[in-house]
Order: C-alpha cells, then sequence, then structure tokens
C-alpha cells in the first residue's frame, strides 16, 4: 500500500488526503492500525460531485454524511482499511486532535483549525485507518505564522470569533438579524477572510448548506 494508491482510490469522489500520522496502540483507533488518513473535499469539483449524487437528491435527511459514510466506507473496503468518521457518535472520534498531530492542519489564532491547503475551510468527511504502515504527507510550516495581517482576527461581523474566543450565543444572534443574511448566503466571514480559504475553490453555496445545518 503506498500514499499514491490511496489517492488514487479517492481521486474520482473529488477526496483528498489532507495529512496523516503513525499511529501506535492508539486506543481512540480501530485495532491494528498502523497509519491514519484525514480525508477532506478536493475542490474543485467536489461539491458538484456530491450533489448529482442519490444521497442529495433522495429527500432524507443528512445527505452530506450519509454520501461520506457510502463513498469512504466504499474506498476503505476496496483497500482493506476501516473508514472512521466525525459524525454519527458516540463514541465521538477525536477528529481535531488528530488533525493537529498532521503537521498540516494547526489551531488558528481564532482557534478553528486551519489547513495548509484549504485555510480555515479545513473540513475532514472522513478518516482511513490502514493496517499499513504508509508514508503520509511531510509537514509544512504553519501558515498563520507568516500571516502578517492576520485578518481572521477581524473579521466577524458580530465580533463573536475573536482571538479572545467564541460566543456561540452572539454569533446565533446575529444570524437571526437582517445583518446576518450575509453570512447565511455566502458562509462564515472569518473562514472566507483567510488568505489560503480565498485561495481554495469552494463554492458559497456549500457554505450556505453548512451554516444552514450550523443555524437550525
Amino acid at each position: 500500500m503506498t500514499l499514491a494508491v490511496v489517492e488514487a482510490a479517492l481521486a474520482p469522489h473529488f477526496l483528498a488526503v489532507m495529512g496523516g500520522f503513525a499511529a501506535d496502540g492508539d486506543v481512540d483507533l480501530p485495532a491494528g492500525t498502523r497509519t491514519l488518513l484525514l480525508i477532506g473535499p478536493q475542490e474543485p469539483g467536489f461539491w458538484a460531485h456530491l450533489t448529482a449524487g442519490p444521497e442529495w437528491r433522495d429527500g432524507s435527511p443528512d445527505p452530506v454524511d450519509r454520501w461520506s459514510r457510502r463513498v469512504i466506507g466504499g474506498v476503505a473496503c476496496g483497500l482493506g482499511a476501516k473508514a472512521v468518521f466525525p459524525f454519527g457518535g458516540p463514541p465521538w472520534h477525536p477528529f481535531y486532535a488528530w488533525a493537529l498531530r498532521t503537521g498540516r492542519t494547526w489551531d488558528s489564532p481564532v482557534r478553528l483549525l486551519v489547513n495548509d491547503r484549504t485555510g480555515l475551510f479545513a473540513s475532514f468527511r472522513g478518516a482511513l485507518a490502514l493496517k499499513e504502515a504508509v508514508d503520509v504527507p511531510p509537514p509544512s510550516p504553519k501558515p498563520c505564522d507568516s500571516c502578517a495581517d492576520k485578518p481572521c482576527l477581524t473579521a466577524c461581523p458580530a465580533g463573536a470569533l475573536t482571538g479572545a474566543g467564541y460566543d456561540l450565543p452572539l454569533c446565533h444572534g446575529f444570524l437571526d438579524q437582517p445583518d446576518g443574511a450575509q453570512c447565511m448566503k455566502n458562509g462564515c466571514g472569518v473562514r472566507s477572510a483567510c488568505p489560503l480559504s480565498q485561495a481554495y475553490a469552494r463554492l458559497p453555496e456549500q457554505s450556505a448548506y453548512h451554516m444552514g445545518q450550523f443555524h437550525k
């Protein structure tokens, strides 16, 4: 098993390896796991591909999670791996902590995860637990360290998400107001303010969907 083999299996689904790490007896992983690879959307193309799938069109709840379970589960079976997901618990898998172990995703100045490819649009649809030792993507420098302006710290129009923390009630209260309509339509302004986010081809429709799920 090689990383290239895994990436080739994911590519038709517009999914990509967002980082990984060598595992050694981690209690949060399936028994026998030697490598964990975190899987996320590959843009451009992911959202159009997902919304063309049966889960999106059948009218049942949680289409994105159901698509992820079917597709990543199928890839895992083909590779002789085990798929794990950040939803469907308990038990809940510690994706935040796993992401930090990859050396490709970090805690940002506003404490949201920031990925070296997707910026503050960092998200994981699942992970592959492999029984083989596979070379993982090497660590890269934390982008926030060279980001002089750090626009994420001042981008929230409600002042709910800053370096001081996240005021969740203030965020939801703002989204209920007319001024919050832009965030509901285009997604979190803090996430999109990150220079890396701006270079990542995430569609506004995808951000709007996730905002709708968040602000139910």
